[in-house]
This record gives C-alpha cells, structure tokens and sequence, in this order.
C-alpha cells in the first residue's frame, strides 16, 4: 500500500503491474534523454555568440530532426501496444467476479460458487483497530486465490464509480447499465488496498476496496465455510 515516503509506483504484486512498471521506466528514461539534449542545445545557443551568415538552409538536420522523433515515438508506441495486448479479454478464466459499485460501498458477486455474494463496507473510524488502516479498511474484503487466472467484472448501481488497486496495475470504471472487465493474475499471498477513483458523490473518499489473496486450497475452504 502508498505511505507517506512512497515517492514512487507501488511494489508490484502482479504481471501487469510489472510490465506498467518497465514501461513507465522505459518511458521515462527516453524523456530524460531528450529533456537534456534539448537543455543542453538551448543553453549553448544561448551562450554562443557565433552566427552563420551564410547559412540559408540546412537539409541533413531537417532530415535528422524529422527521423529521430519517429524512430523516438516507435520505440515508445511498440512496447505501449503490447501492454495493450497483454490487458485483453482472457479466454478461460479459473474464475469471475461481479464488483458493483453503489453509494457508497461495493458489492462482490461470486457467481461460480453457488452465487455467493456479499457487501463490503468501510469499517468506522470509532470501530478501528489498532493494527488497522484508516479509511482503507472494511468489513468483508474481497478474497481470491494467488497463481490464479481471474476475470473481474464492474458495473455501477447508481453513478458512475472506479474500481482501482493500484499495486495491481487495475483501473476499471463501473459504469450504470454496461458491464466492463478486466483480467487479474496476483502472484503473492497478501492484503491489497485500493479506492474508488471515480468522483461520486458526498462519501467518495468512503468506499475503500480491499483484497486478500490466499492459496486456492485456502480460497476453496473459504468458499466451502461462506456457503
């Protein structure tokens, strides 16, 4: 989860979240590079104080200066196109689950297992813990199995909402009346806290989401005991 210190992406705690990561690093480092190649140009136009009089065009840096952004823009769309490839709709899913997003708190369908469902609120602040996250904990976190194959599908009761763990690289709108969906492959046990990301109304700020990933024998016992 973000701290105050974390300056950074969040630890990655899936695939996707890996790959987001090598390309924003990737990105990044080719912006730096431009940042100070063009630094560098303009301060030593700045400091220059010689001119070429004679100098009415000058096709061989036209050419260059209209190649390399080209070559620059492939080497950034290409990796961008496959992270589009690897988001796509998985084809056999171990698993699917509905999240619905209502004023203010979320719904889990399981619809798999007998159709387990359940909501899940934010625990109170006089309700707390001392071990406990304020503002990111709630009463029934989402549980799913680790090494898993997992399609998640968010829709909205009311308004608009945004199903978001960012240690999952996973940003989803839930929309009233269309069903959107994404893939999830966690590959660790552990407890990972997300919020809605979508302004929607008064209590936004109030409608945390939670998941707990545990081993499948563990997931299969937990669905044998909710049922």
């Amino acid at each position: 989860m973000s701290t105050w210190k974390t300056l950074m992406l969040q630890d990655s705690a899936s695939s996707l979240m890996e790959q987001l990561m090598f390309f924003h690093d990737h990105t990044m480092m080719i912006l730096i590079i431009i940042t100070i190649l063009i630094s560098q140009m303009l301060i030593s136009m700045i400091f220059n104080k010689f001119i070429h009089r004679y100098l009415l065009e000058g096709q061989l840096i036209e050419m260059i200066w209209t190649i390399l952004p080209a070559i620059t823009l492939i080497l950034i769309a290409l990796p961008s196109l496959r992270l589009l490839y690897i988001m796509d709709e998985l084809n056999n899913p171990m698993i699917s689950i509905k999240s619905i997003g209502h004023q203010w708190y979320w719904s889990y369908e399981y619809s798999d297992y007998k159709n387990l469902s359940f909501d899940s609120y934010m625990i109170p602040t006089s309700e707390l813990k001392p071990f406990n996250f304020r503002l990111l904990e709630v009463d029934n976190q989402m549980i799913i199995p680790f090494k898993t194959h997992i399609r998640l599908i968010v829709t909205s009761a009311d308004v608009i909402h945004s199903w978001t763990i960012p240690s999952l690289g996973i940003k989803i709108d839930g929309t009233p009346g269309r069903l959107n969906q994404a893939n999830m492959y966690i590959n660790r046990t552990g407890i990972f806290y997300g919020q809605c990301s979508e302004i929607c109304g008064a209590n936004h700020s109030f409608m945390p989401i939670m998941i707990e990933s545990i081993s499948p024998s563990f997931f299969l016992k937990w669905i044998q005991t909710s049922n």
